[in-house]
Formats: C-alpha cells, structure tokens, sequence
C-alpha cells in the first residue's frame, strides 16, 4: 500500500505537501542534528525531533532551528529550519508523529535501541487506527543485521495479529559523516549547535523500503546494502582504530587523527590495515567491489582522516575498547571476516594487540570511564581473557581459533617491542603472520 497523507494533509496542493513532508528522527544526537535531520530539512521536510534530552527538546521548540558548523578545508555554517522536538517519553505523543509523517529515523546507538521499540510500536498500531500506509524507519545506527533487530524488537509489543510486515520497513544503512567531540565550554554556549564533516551521503538499503525511497540527492540507496555495511564496519571504523591504537603506542604525543596519517610509519600501516579488509571485502562481493574503487575509497577515507579542520582526536575515535574489540566489531570482526575470506591481515592482527593497550585520555587528561574499567580490571588477566571474554572468540570455532593465535602472537610481539624501546610498526621484524597468507 502506498504512503496516504494523514487527514491534517489532504486537500493541499502537492507543492504544499512536499513541502510539509514530515520526518521524525529519534535521537537528537550529533547524527541526528548534523546529518539526517539536516540534509532532511534541507529537501524540504519538516524534522520532529524525538528525545529524552529535555534541554535539547526545549531548546528546539524554543528557536526553531540550529546551526550546523561544516569543518573541512573549505569552512560553511547551515542553518537548520523546520525543526521542532517531542519528548521521547511520552509515547502517545511520539506516537501520535510516527503516524502521520512520511519517514522516520533513529540515531540513538545500538544499545538503546530496544528503548526506543515500544514507541515504534505504538506509532504503527496508531498510524494503522489512521488509515495511514507503511512506515519506513531509516536505522542510523551503523550495526550489522539492524533490520532484523528492529523487527524482532518491535513485535514483542505489537498485538499477535498484527500486520508487521506490511506496516513496518526497517531500512539499514551505512553511516560515514564524521563528528568531532565538542568541548563543554562550546556545548553550554550553544547546546543546539553541531560540527561535522562536509561528507554528505546516506548510503541505505535499497530494499528495505516498503514506501517510495524519497528523492533527496543525499540518499544513495544500494541493492546490496550487507556489502556496504561490512565496508563501514572493516574499513572505516577499521581505520578509525589503526589510528588510534597504533599511535597511542608508536607516537603518544599525537593527539589528532590527521597527526596520526600524517606520521611516517603511522599513516602506511594504517592504509595498509584498511587495504587488508579491502581485498577480504573484494573476494566476499565482487560484483560490487573491486581493487580500483576499494583503493579510491580508501584514499578518500585518508583524506577525510587527515582534516585538520575537523579536529578528530585519537581519543575520540580509539575510545570504548571494550565494545570496539567486540566479536563482530571493527578489529575482531574485520579478522573473522578476512579469516573467512583466506586473506592475510597483519596490521589489522597488530591493531588488536595495540588496541588492549590503549590509554588514550581527552582534553582534561581522563580516560573514557569504560577504558579505565578495562585497564584495571579486565586487561590485567591477560591478552587470553580478553579474547575468550571480551571478544567472544570460541574454541571450538576454527575461524575464531586462527584469529585467537595470530593475535596472542602479536600481542608477545608488542609485549616485547615496547619493552625494547623499539617500533612496533616493524612488521619486518614480527614473528607473526595473520592466516591465508604465505
């Protein structure tokens, strides 16, 4: 069934209507603020945030609208209209938007997705009261097999009978906009105002749209959305930790990620790491990736690394080990997936065994809270608890026994290395290899 207006719509002109299209996004974040809910009001949509942050819903009602500050080599401010916001909880209220806008959008975390489901819920059921079509939810949260999570999780509070499939399209997508972490001083000056990157595309899932895919430059809908949010997760976020961990142990002093890129030793192995998953994700999909277009996207992403504009620090995109060294994230999911794929990854096997070791601490010298429980408490049991406990790997699973041996023998490397005064970049040097090499 195709989108209807909602009764407060029909009878305008379909100038009038395009123009009063209705995004709501849950989650008034920095993804939310400086991305979907920007290049959304930009197309002409009317943006309802939806949050439990009651400064920031009240700060939108109040203006209207918010700054975005582009940092990137060519510096722009966007003014943000059409924006108002609702408190996320109270649900008859959410609900009362999600049934009668065009799209909606989360960008909350994967962790507290599961409490934004009962709100989604009681918008279908609403939005299906209305008279109203499918709601498409476009998922910002940059995990794997979202779809299926969104899903499962918001028909454990729909009635049994209820129509999930024809109501609910959970669309997933690859998010690549960068944003700084703000200072506290800038925040309370301004608590609506954001900086981003000039990046500006939405990669999503093609077929994850029950509705029509709205027509905005900035969507880039793809049929194969799986390859694209591996590419996300083992090339980009990927990156993102070879910065970080390899510069917090080869050069300490560094504090920003274009310092990291730039560094001699840092910035090849950093490519080179990225270029690793970049030939595991070529032989995984092949009808969508190949050597030149992976090697271009791997130069744009350095490029993107080295903005000075931005101001990405190490910390910022090093921090929360504990998550990032998880089973199927960045590091050990890149290396169970190049397992998979016979395809040998020695810098990606070394940015585990750097990771355990990151000690990164921000602008006031603290180290993320979660960091400083894992420092204490989880890595002085050893680089084997935090393979078997902390990233999952099994036993009995042979991919995850290659990934545990390639990286215990890093880690004596590094152990050894550090110890020495010396690089640990010298892969020259390593007695170890990752798996599908020679």
């Amino acid at each position: 069934m195709a989108w209807r207006p909602p009764r407060w719509l029909q009878g305008m002109t379909q100038t009038g209507m395009n123009r009063m299209d209705k995004l709501v996004q849950i989650g008034a974040g920095n993804i939310g603020r400086s991305f979907v809910g920007q290049i959304f009001s930009r197309a002409g949509y009317e943006v309802v945030f939806v949050d439990i942050d009651q400064t920031l819903i009240d700060a939108l009602n109040e203006r209207r609208q918010y700054t975005v500050e582009i940092k990137d080599r060519e510096p722009s401010t966007i003014v943000v209209e059409h924006v108002r916001g609702v408190d996320g909880r109270d649900t008859d209220a959410v609900a009362e938007e999600l049934a009668t806008c065009r799209v909606a959008a989360t960008a909350v975390g994967p962790a507290a997705l599961p409490y934004i489901y009962p709100n989604l819920a009681a918008g279908l059921v609403r939005r299906r009261e209305l008279g109203g079509g499918p709601l498409d939810v476009i998922i910002c949260e940059n995990m794997r097999n979202a779809a299926e999570a969104m899903d499962e999780g918001v028909a454990e509070h729909l009635p049994a009978d209820f129509p999930l499939r024809e109501m609910l399209g959970a669309v997933e997508t690859s998010i690549g906009k960068m944003v700084p972490i703000m200072s506290e001083e800038v925040r309370e000056q301004d608590s609506l105002l954001v900086y981003a990157e000039a990046y500006n595309t939405l990669i999503c899932d093609a077929k994850g749209f029950l509705g029509p895919v709205p027509d905005m430059p900035q969507l880039d809908p793809k049929a194969n959305m799986k390859a694209y949010v591996d590419r996300k997760l083992f090339v980009h976020n990927l990156g993102h930790a070879l910065c970080a961990y390899f510069a917090h142990l080869e050069a300490p002093e560094l504090v920003y990620t274009w310092e990291a890129v730039e560094h001699p030793a840092i910035g090849p192995a950093v490519r080179e790491g990225m270029m690793e998953s970049a030939r595991a994700l070529i032989a995984a999909y092949p009808d969508e990736f190949d050597e030149d277009n992976q090697r271009e996207h791997v130069d744009d992403l350095l490029q993107r690394f080295a903005n000075k504009a931005l101001g990405d620090s190490i910390y910022r995109v090093g921090r929360d080990v504990r998550r990032k060294l998880g089973r199927d994230d960045r590091v050990i999911g890149a290396l169970r997936f190049d397992a998979r794929q016979g395809t040998d990854a020695p810098c990606t096997v070394l940015c585990a065994a750097a990771g355990m070791r990151f000690r990164a601490t921000d602008e006031n010298g603290e180290m993320y809270e979660n960091d400083r429980d894992f420092a204490r408490h989880v890595y002085p049991e050893g680089a084997e608890h935090v393979l078997r406990e902390v990233a999952g790997l099994r036993e009995d699973d042979p991919v995850d026994q290659a990934v545990f041996e390639a990286v215990m023998a890093a880690d004596e490397f590094v152990g050894e290395r550090l110890q020495a005064g010396e690089s640990i970049l010298d892969l020259a040097a390593a007695h170890f290899r990752g798996f599908g090499g020679e």
